[in-house]
């Protein structure tokens, strides 16, 4: 495996000793984050996903119009080069738009969606990203995804879902999904995940799914509601929506326009907790608790380990970073845009993000 070239600096948060020591060693961490080079001289690397299991880290990306993966098999202290997934002509990208990652058994998927024809198409590798399947098509109904924004996991067993803002037979947008059970070979007949009684769900923020454990996950997307534009957490069980949708946060956004940003959710000892925008500022809401404003800026990606929850988002000054125990976000770049975030199986973290037509990654 050849690896980035780049420096790495690990963090234990098992030895944390308080608020300003993690700023302050997370600050450390980001100064020599690994950095992946542009691919082709004529595009950027774009808009980085992550997924990782049993100390293998994937990580994929879209230049121009094809799709990337890099592996790392040490929790992301080092990756292979990248290589190429496939080519796609009009691959959506940008806004939270562009390719998904989900390590699920011994299979990798990729997923992405081109404008033309504005499908949900899926790749599929068992023997480590050196060879993948032809793309097959989740969406039952052509053209239907052509917005070009969705969400894909999957767990270890196998059990894997799509989440997307879908075109059929409506003038808005509604939540739609597709389910597997063994890890992206097939996938279910679509279903309607939710529909907004206001015509519409907000049109252009990505939705966002995570793993509940046995087949069992949670989607978050931004809703269109009587004039507000707030996320909503739904259930999802057997391939079915369960319950009531669930309104994330205490405060409401009166807007009459999509802000792009969708936000992200994530699972902590069976609860639902969840980070996202409103306005000019950031705000993290877990199950029982008034939600708290960690920040401002945008684009905040979320996720969860045994320490408890992690955001990090951009800011004009670059990427912010909360981490449980820290009084104030942390700087891990001063440069930088749309970061993902993953919990590694060894109890660390990684964030990966678009900085100067490069990805960075740090890990703590």
């Amino acid at each position: 495996m050849t690896p980035f070239l780049g420096a790495f600096f690990l963090v234990d948060s098992a030895s944390f000793g308080g608020g300003d020591r993690i700023e302050s060693m997370l600050l450390l961490a980001a100064l020599v984050a690994l950095h992946l080079p542009p691919v082709s001289p004529t595009a950027p690397n774009r808009q980085p996903q992550l997924a990782a299991a049993g100390g293998t880290v994937a990580l994929v990306f879209g230049s121009g119009e094809a799709i990337y993966l890099a592996r790392s098999l040490d929790n992301g202290r080092s990756f292979a080069a990248p290589s190429k997934v496939a080519d796609l002509p009009k691959l959506l990208l940008g806004r939270h738009r562009g390719p998904r990652v989900v390590i699920s058994g011994n299979a990798i998927v990729v997923s992405a969606i081109a404008s033309v024809p504005g499908d949900l198409l899926v790749w599929r590798s068992t023997d480590g990203g050196r060879t993948w399947s032809v793309p097959v098509a989740i969406n039952d109904t052509p053209k239907a995804a052509r917005e070009g924004l969705h969400a894909m996991v999957g767990d270890a067993e196998g059990h894997m879902a799509a989440a997307w803002l879908d075109d059929r037979g409506a003038k808005g947008k509604r939540l739609y999904g597709a389910f597997s059970n063994d890890a992206g070979l097939s996938w279910s007949h679509n279903v309607l995940l939710y529909e907004s009684p206001d015509g519409t769900i907000c049109e252009c923020c990505d939705p966002s799914l995570a793993v509940m454990g046995h087949g069992e996950f949670a989607v978050m997307w931004r809703n269109k509601l009587g004039g507000s534009r707030d996320l909503y957490t739904l259930r999802l069980r057997d391939g079915r929506p369960v319950g009531a949708a669930v309104k994330q946060g205490d405060g409401t956004w009166k807007l009459d326009a999509c802000p792009m940003d969708g936000g992200g959710v994530a699972v902590r000892d069976g609860q639902i907790a969840s980070a996202w925008r409103r306005e000019h500022d950031i705000y993290l809401a877990e199950p029982g608790k008034p939600e708290v404003k960690i920040g401002s800026g945008q684009d905040v990606a979320f996720g969860a380990n045994s320490q408890g929850f992690y955001a990090a988002w951009s800011t004009p000054s670059g990427i912010a970073l909360h981490a449980p125990g820290a009084n104030n976000p942390s700087q891990l770049s001063s440069a930088g845009a749309f970061p993902a975030i993953v919990a590694l199986p060894d109890g660390g973290m990684l964030v990966a993000w678009e900085e100067g037509g490069a990805i960075a990654t740090a890990r703590f």
